[in-house]
């Protein structure tokens, strides 16, 4: 469901946006932002320090249970707990709800970042009760998302799925976060991006060094997203705790 715009529902947030406020009261609105803000960061924290080791998979909150990428999602989530790790979704519908239902029904840890939207999201029936946390800021969400994943996997989506997406691979790409792997599923859906990535962002403008590319793998299975996961840490097994 999209936000609902008119002319006048976009003119009333522009007023609102714009309307003037004495100083004392943006202070006390900022003050009790930056508490909200805090709360939602000491939840998501306290959570998700026990959970244990992850895989964020990304998507569009619209692919449809009958969706071919839908089915994989499943898929792909039931074989990462299967090779020993939790899968965390942002707990709404489509491919979130994918990714649940297969961490779920394989008997693995299965956690929802829900966001508060202006239309109606809830979280899908397959997140823990124990493993659900609300957020109402996405700045928040996504590091939560980004702290305690140890890899991402990327299935087809809108502005929300390229938003997370390139959360994770500038961070990696500046090294403040370790460079866990970026796993995109779908060649018919993707290429295009990488390509034009490759041939303008990188070769035609030089706006990213050439092994930028190297952050990220291609694959059209389920096994083979979750291959990428293992051969990554099967790498660096001997250095890693032994939950991995």
């Amino acid at each position: 469901m999209a936000i609902e715009h008119s002319p006048e529902k976009d003119a009333e947030r522009i007023r609102r946006a714009l309307s003037q406020k004495d100083w004392s009261e943006v202070k006390s609105m900022n003050s009790w932002m930056i508490f909200k803000v805090m709360s939602e960061f000491v939840e998501g924290m306290e959570k998700m320090a026990r959970i244990g080791p992850c895989v964020s998979i990304f998507g569009s909150a619209r692919t449809k249970p009958d969706n071919p990428y839908y089915q994989m999602t499943v898929d792909i989530a039931a074989r990462l707990v299967q090779h020993g790790y939790g899968v965390i979704t942002g707990g709404g519908p489509g491919i979130m709800e994918a990714g649940n239902k297969g961490a779920k029904e394989a008997g693995g840890k299965s956690v929802g970042l829900n966001i508060h939207l202006p239309f109606e999201q809830s979280s899908n029936q397959y997140v823990d009760y124990d493993k659900n946390i609300n957020f109402d800021y996405f700045f928040v969400r996504k590091v939560m998302f980004i702290k305690y994943s140890q890899g991402f996997i990327v299935m087809p989506g809108g502005l929300g799925t390229l938003d997370e997406l390139f959360e994770a691979y500038t961070l990696i790409q500046t090294d403040k976060i370790a460079r866990f792997p970026i796993v995109l599923v779908g060649t018919d859906y993707w290429k295009g991006l990488l390509d034009w990535i490759k041939e303008t962002v990188r070769d035609k403008e030089k706006n990213v060094s050439p092994q930028d590319l190297d952050l990220i793998s291609l694959v059209d299975t389920p096994e083979a997203a979750v291959a990428v996961i293992d051969d990554f840490y099967e790498k660096y097994k001997h250095m890693l705790m032994p939950n991995f």
